[in-house]
């Protein structure tokens, strides 16, 4: 585990989106400036300012941390998969559970660096967690859509 955890704090999201010519210096600056002053993640305030897309965030985690991306668009999600984790776990990390096998689950994120939320989710369901990384936006099309389908049953 040490490892990887090592990778995560050698670079910084903001660092890597400079290096790929995505945002620059200045942008980068403010975009700290915003998250400072509002909280929340650095990858979401970039978005939010139009400095870059979900999928350059998305992919740039891609590309430095080695998590597969995963566009949801597609994807049909079992029901049972869905009970695995309360709803009120999957809006609050922006995730959402996509498939299992025996005792590994698939989780799609939005911020896979998110220590606390594997670890909530591993004591939650049981399950050793690998994670996908999907867009903020596509994650919550999918809670609405699966949490939804849930709640009216």
């Amino acid at each position: 585990m040490a490892e990887p955890l090592n990778k995560i704090t050698r670079k910084q999201l903001g660092e890597l989106l400079i290096e790929r010519g995505i945002i620059n210096q200045k942008q980068l600056e403010k975009a700290l400036l915003v998250q400072k002053e509002k909280g929340g993640l650095i990858g979401e305030v970039l978005v939010e300012l139009n400095f870059a897309k979900e999928e350059d965030i998305a992919q740039a985690l891609t590309c430095q941390y080695g998590f597969p991306y995963l566009p949801l668009t597609n994807y049909e999600i079992d029901a049972q998969i869905i009970n695995m984790v309360p709803k009120n776990v999957a809006a609050q990390y922006c995730l959402i559970p996509i498939d299992v096998m025996g005792k590994s689950l698939t989780l799609a994120m939005s911020n896979p660096l998110n220590i606390q939320a594997v670890e909530d989710v591993e004591l939650i369901t049981g399950c050793t967690i690998q994670t996908f990384v999907s867009t903020s936006s596509d994650i919550r099309r999918a809670i609405d859509k699966y949490y939804k389908e849930k709640d009216k049953k």
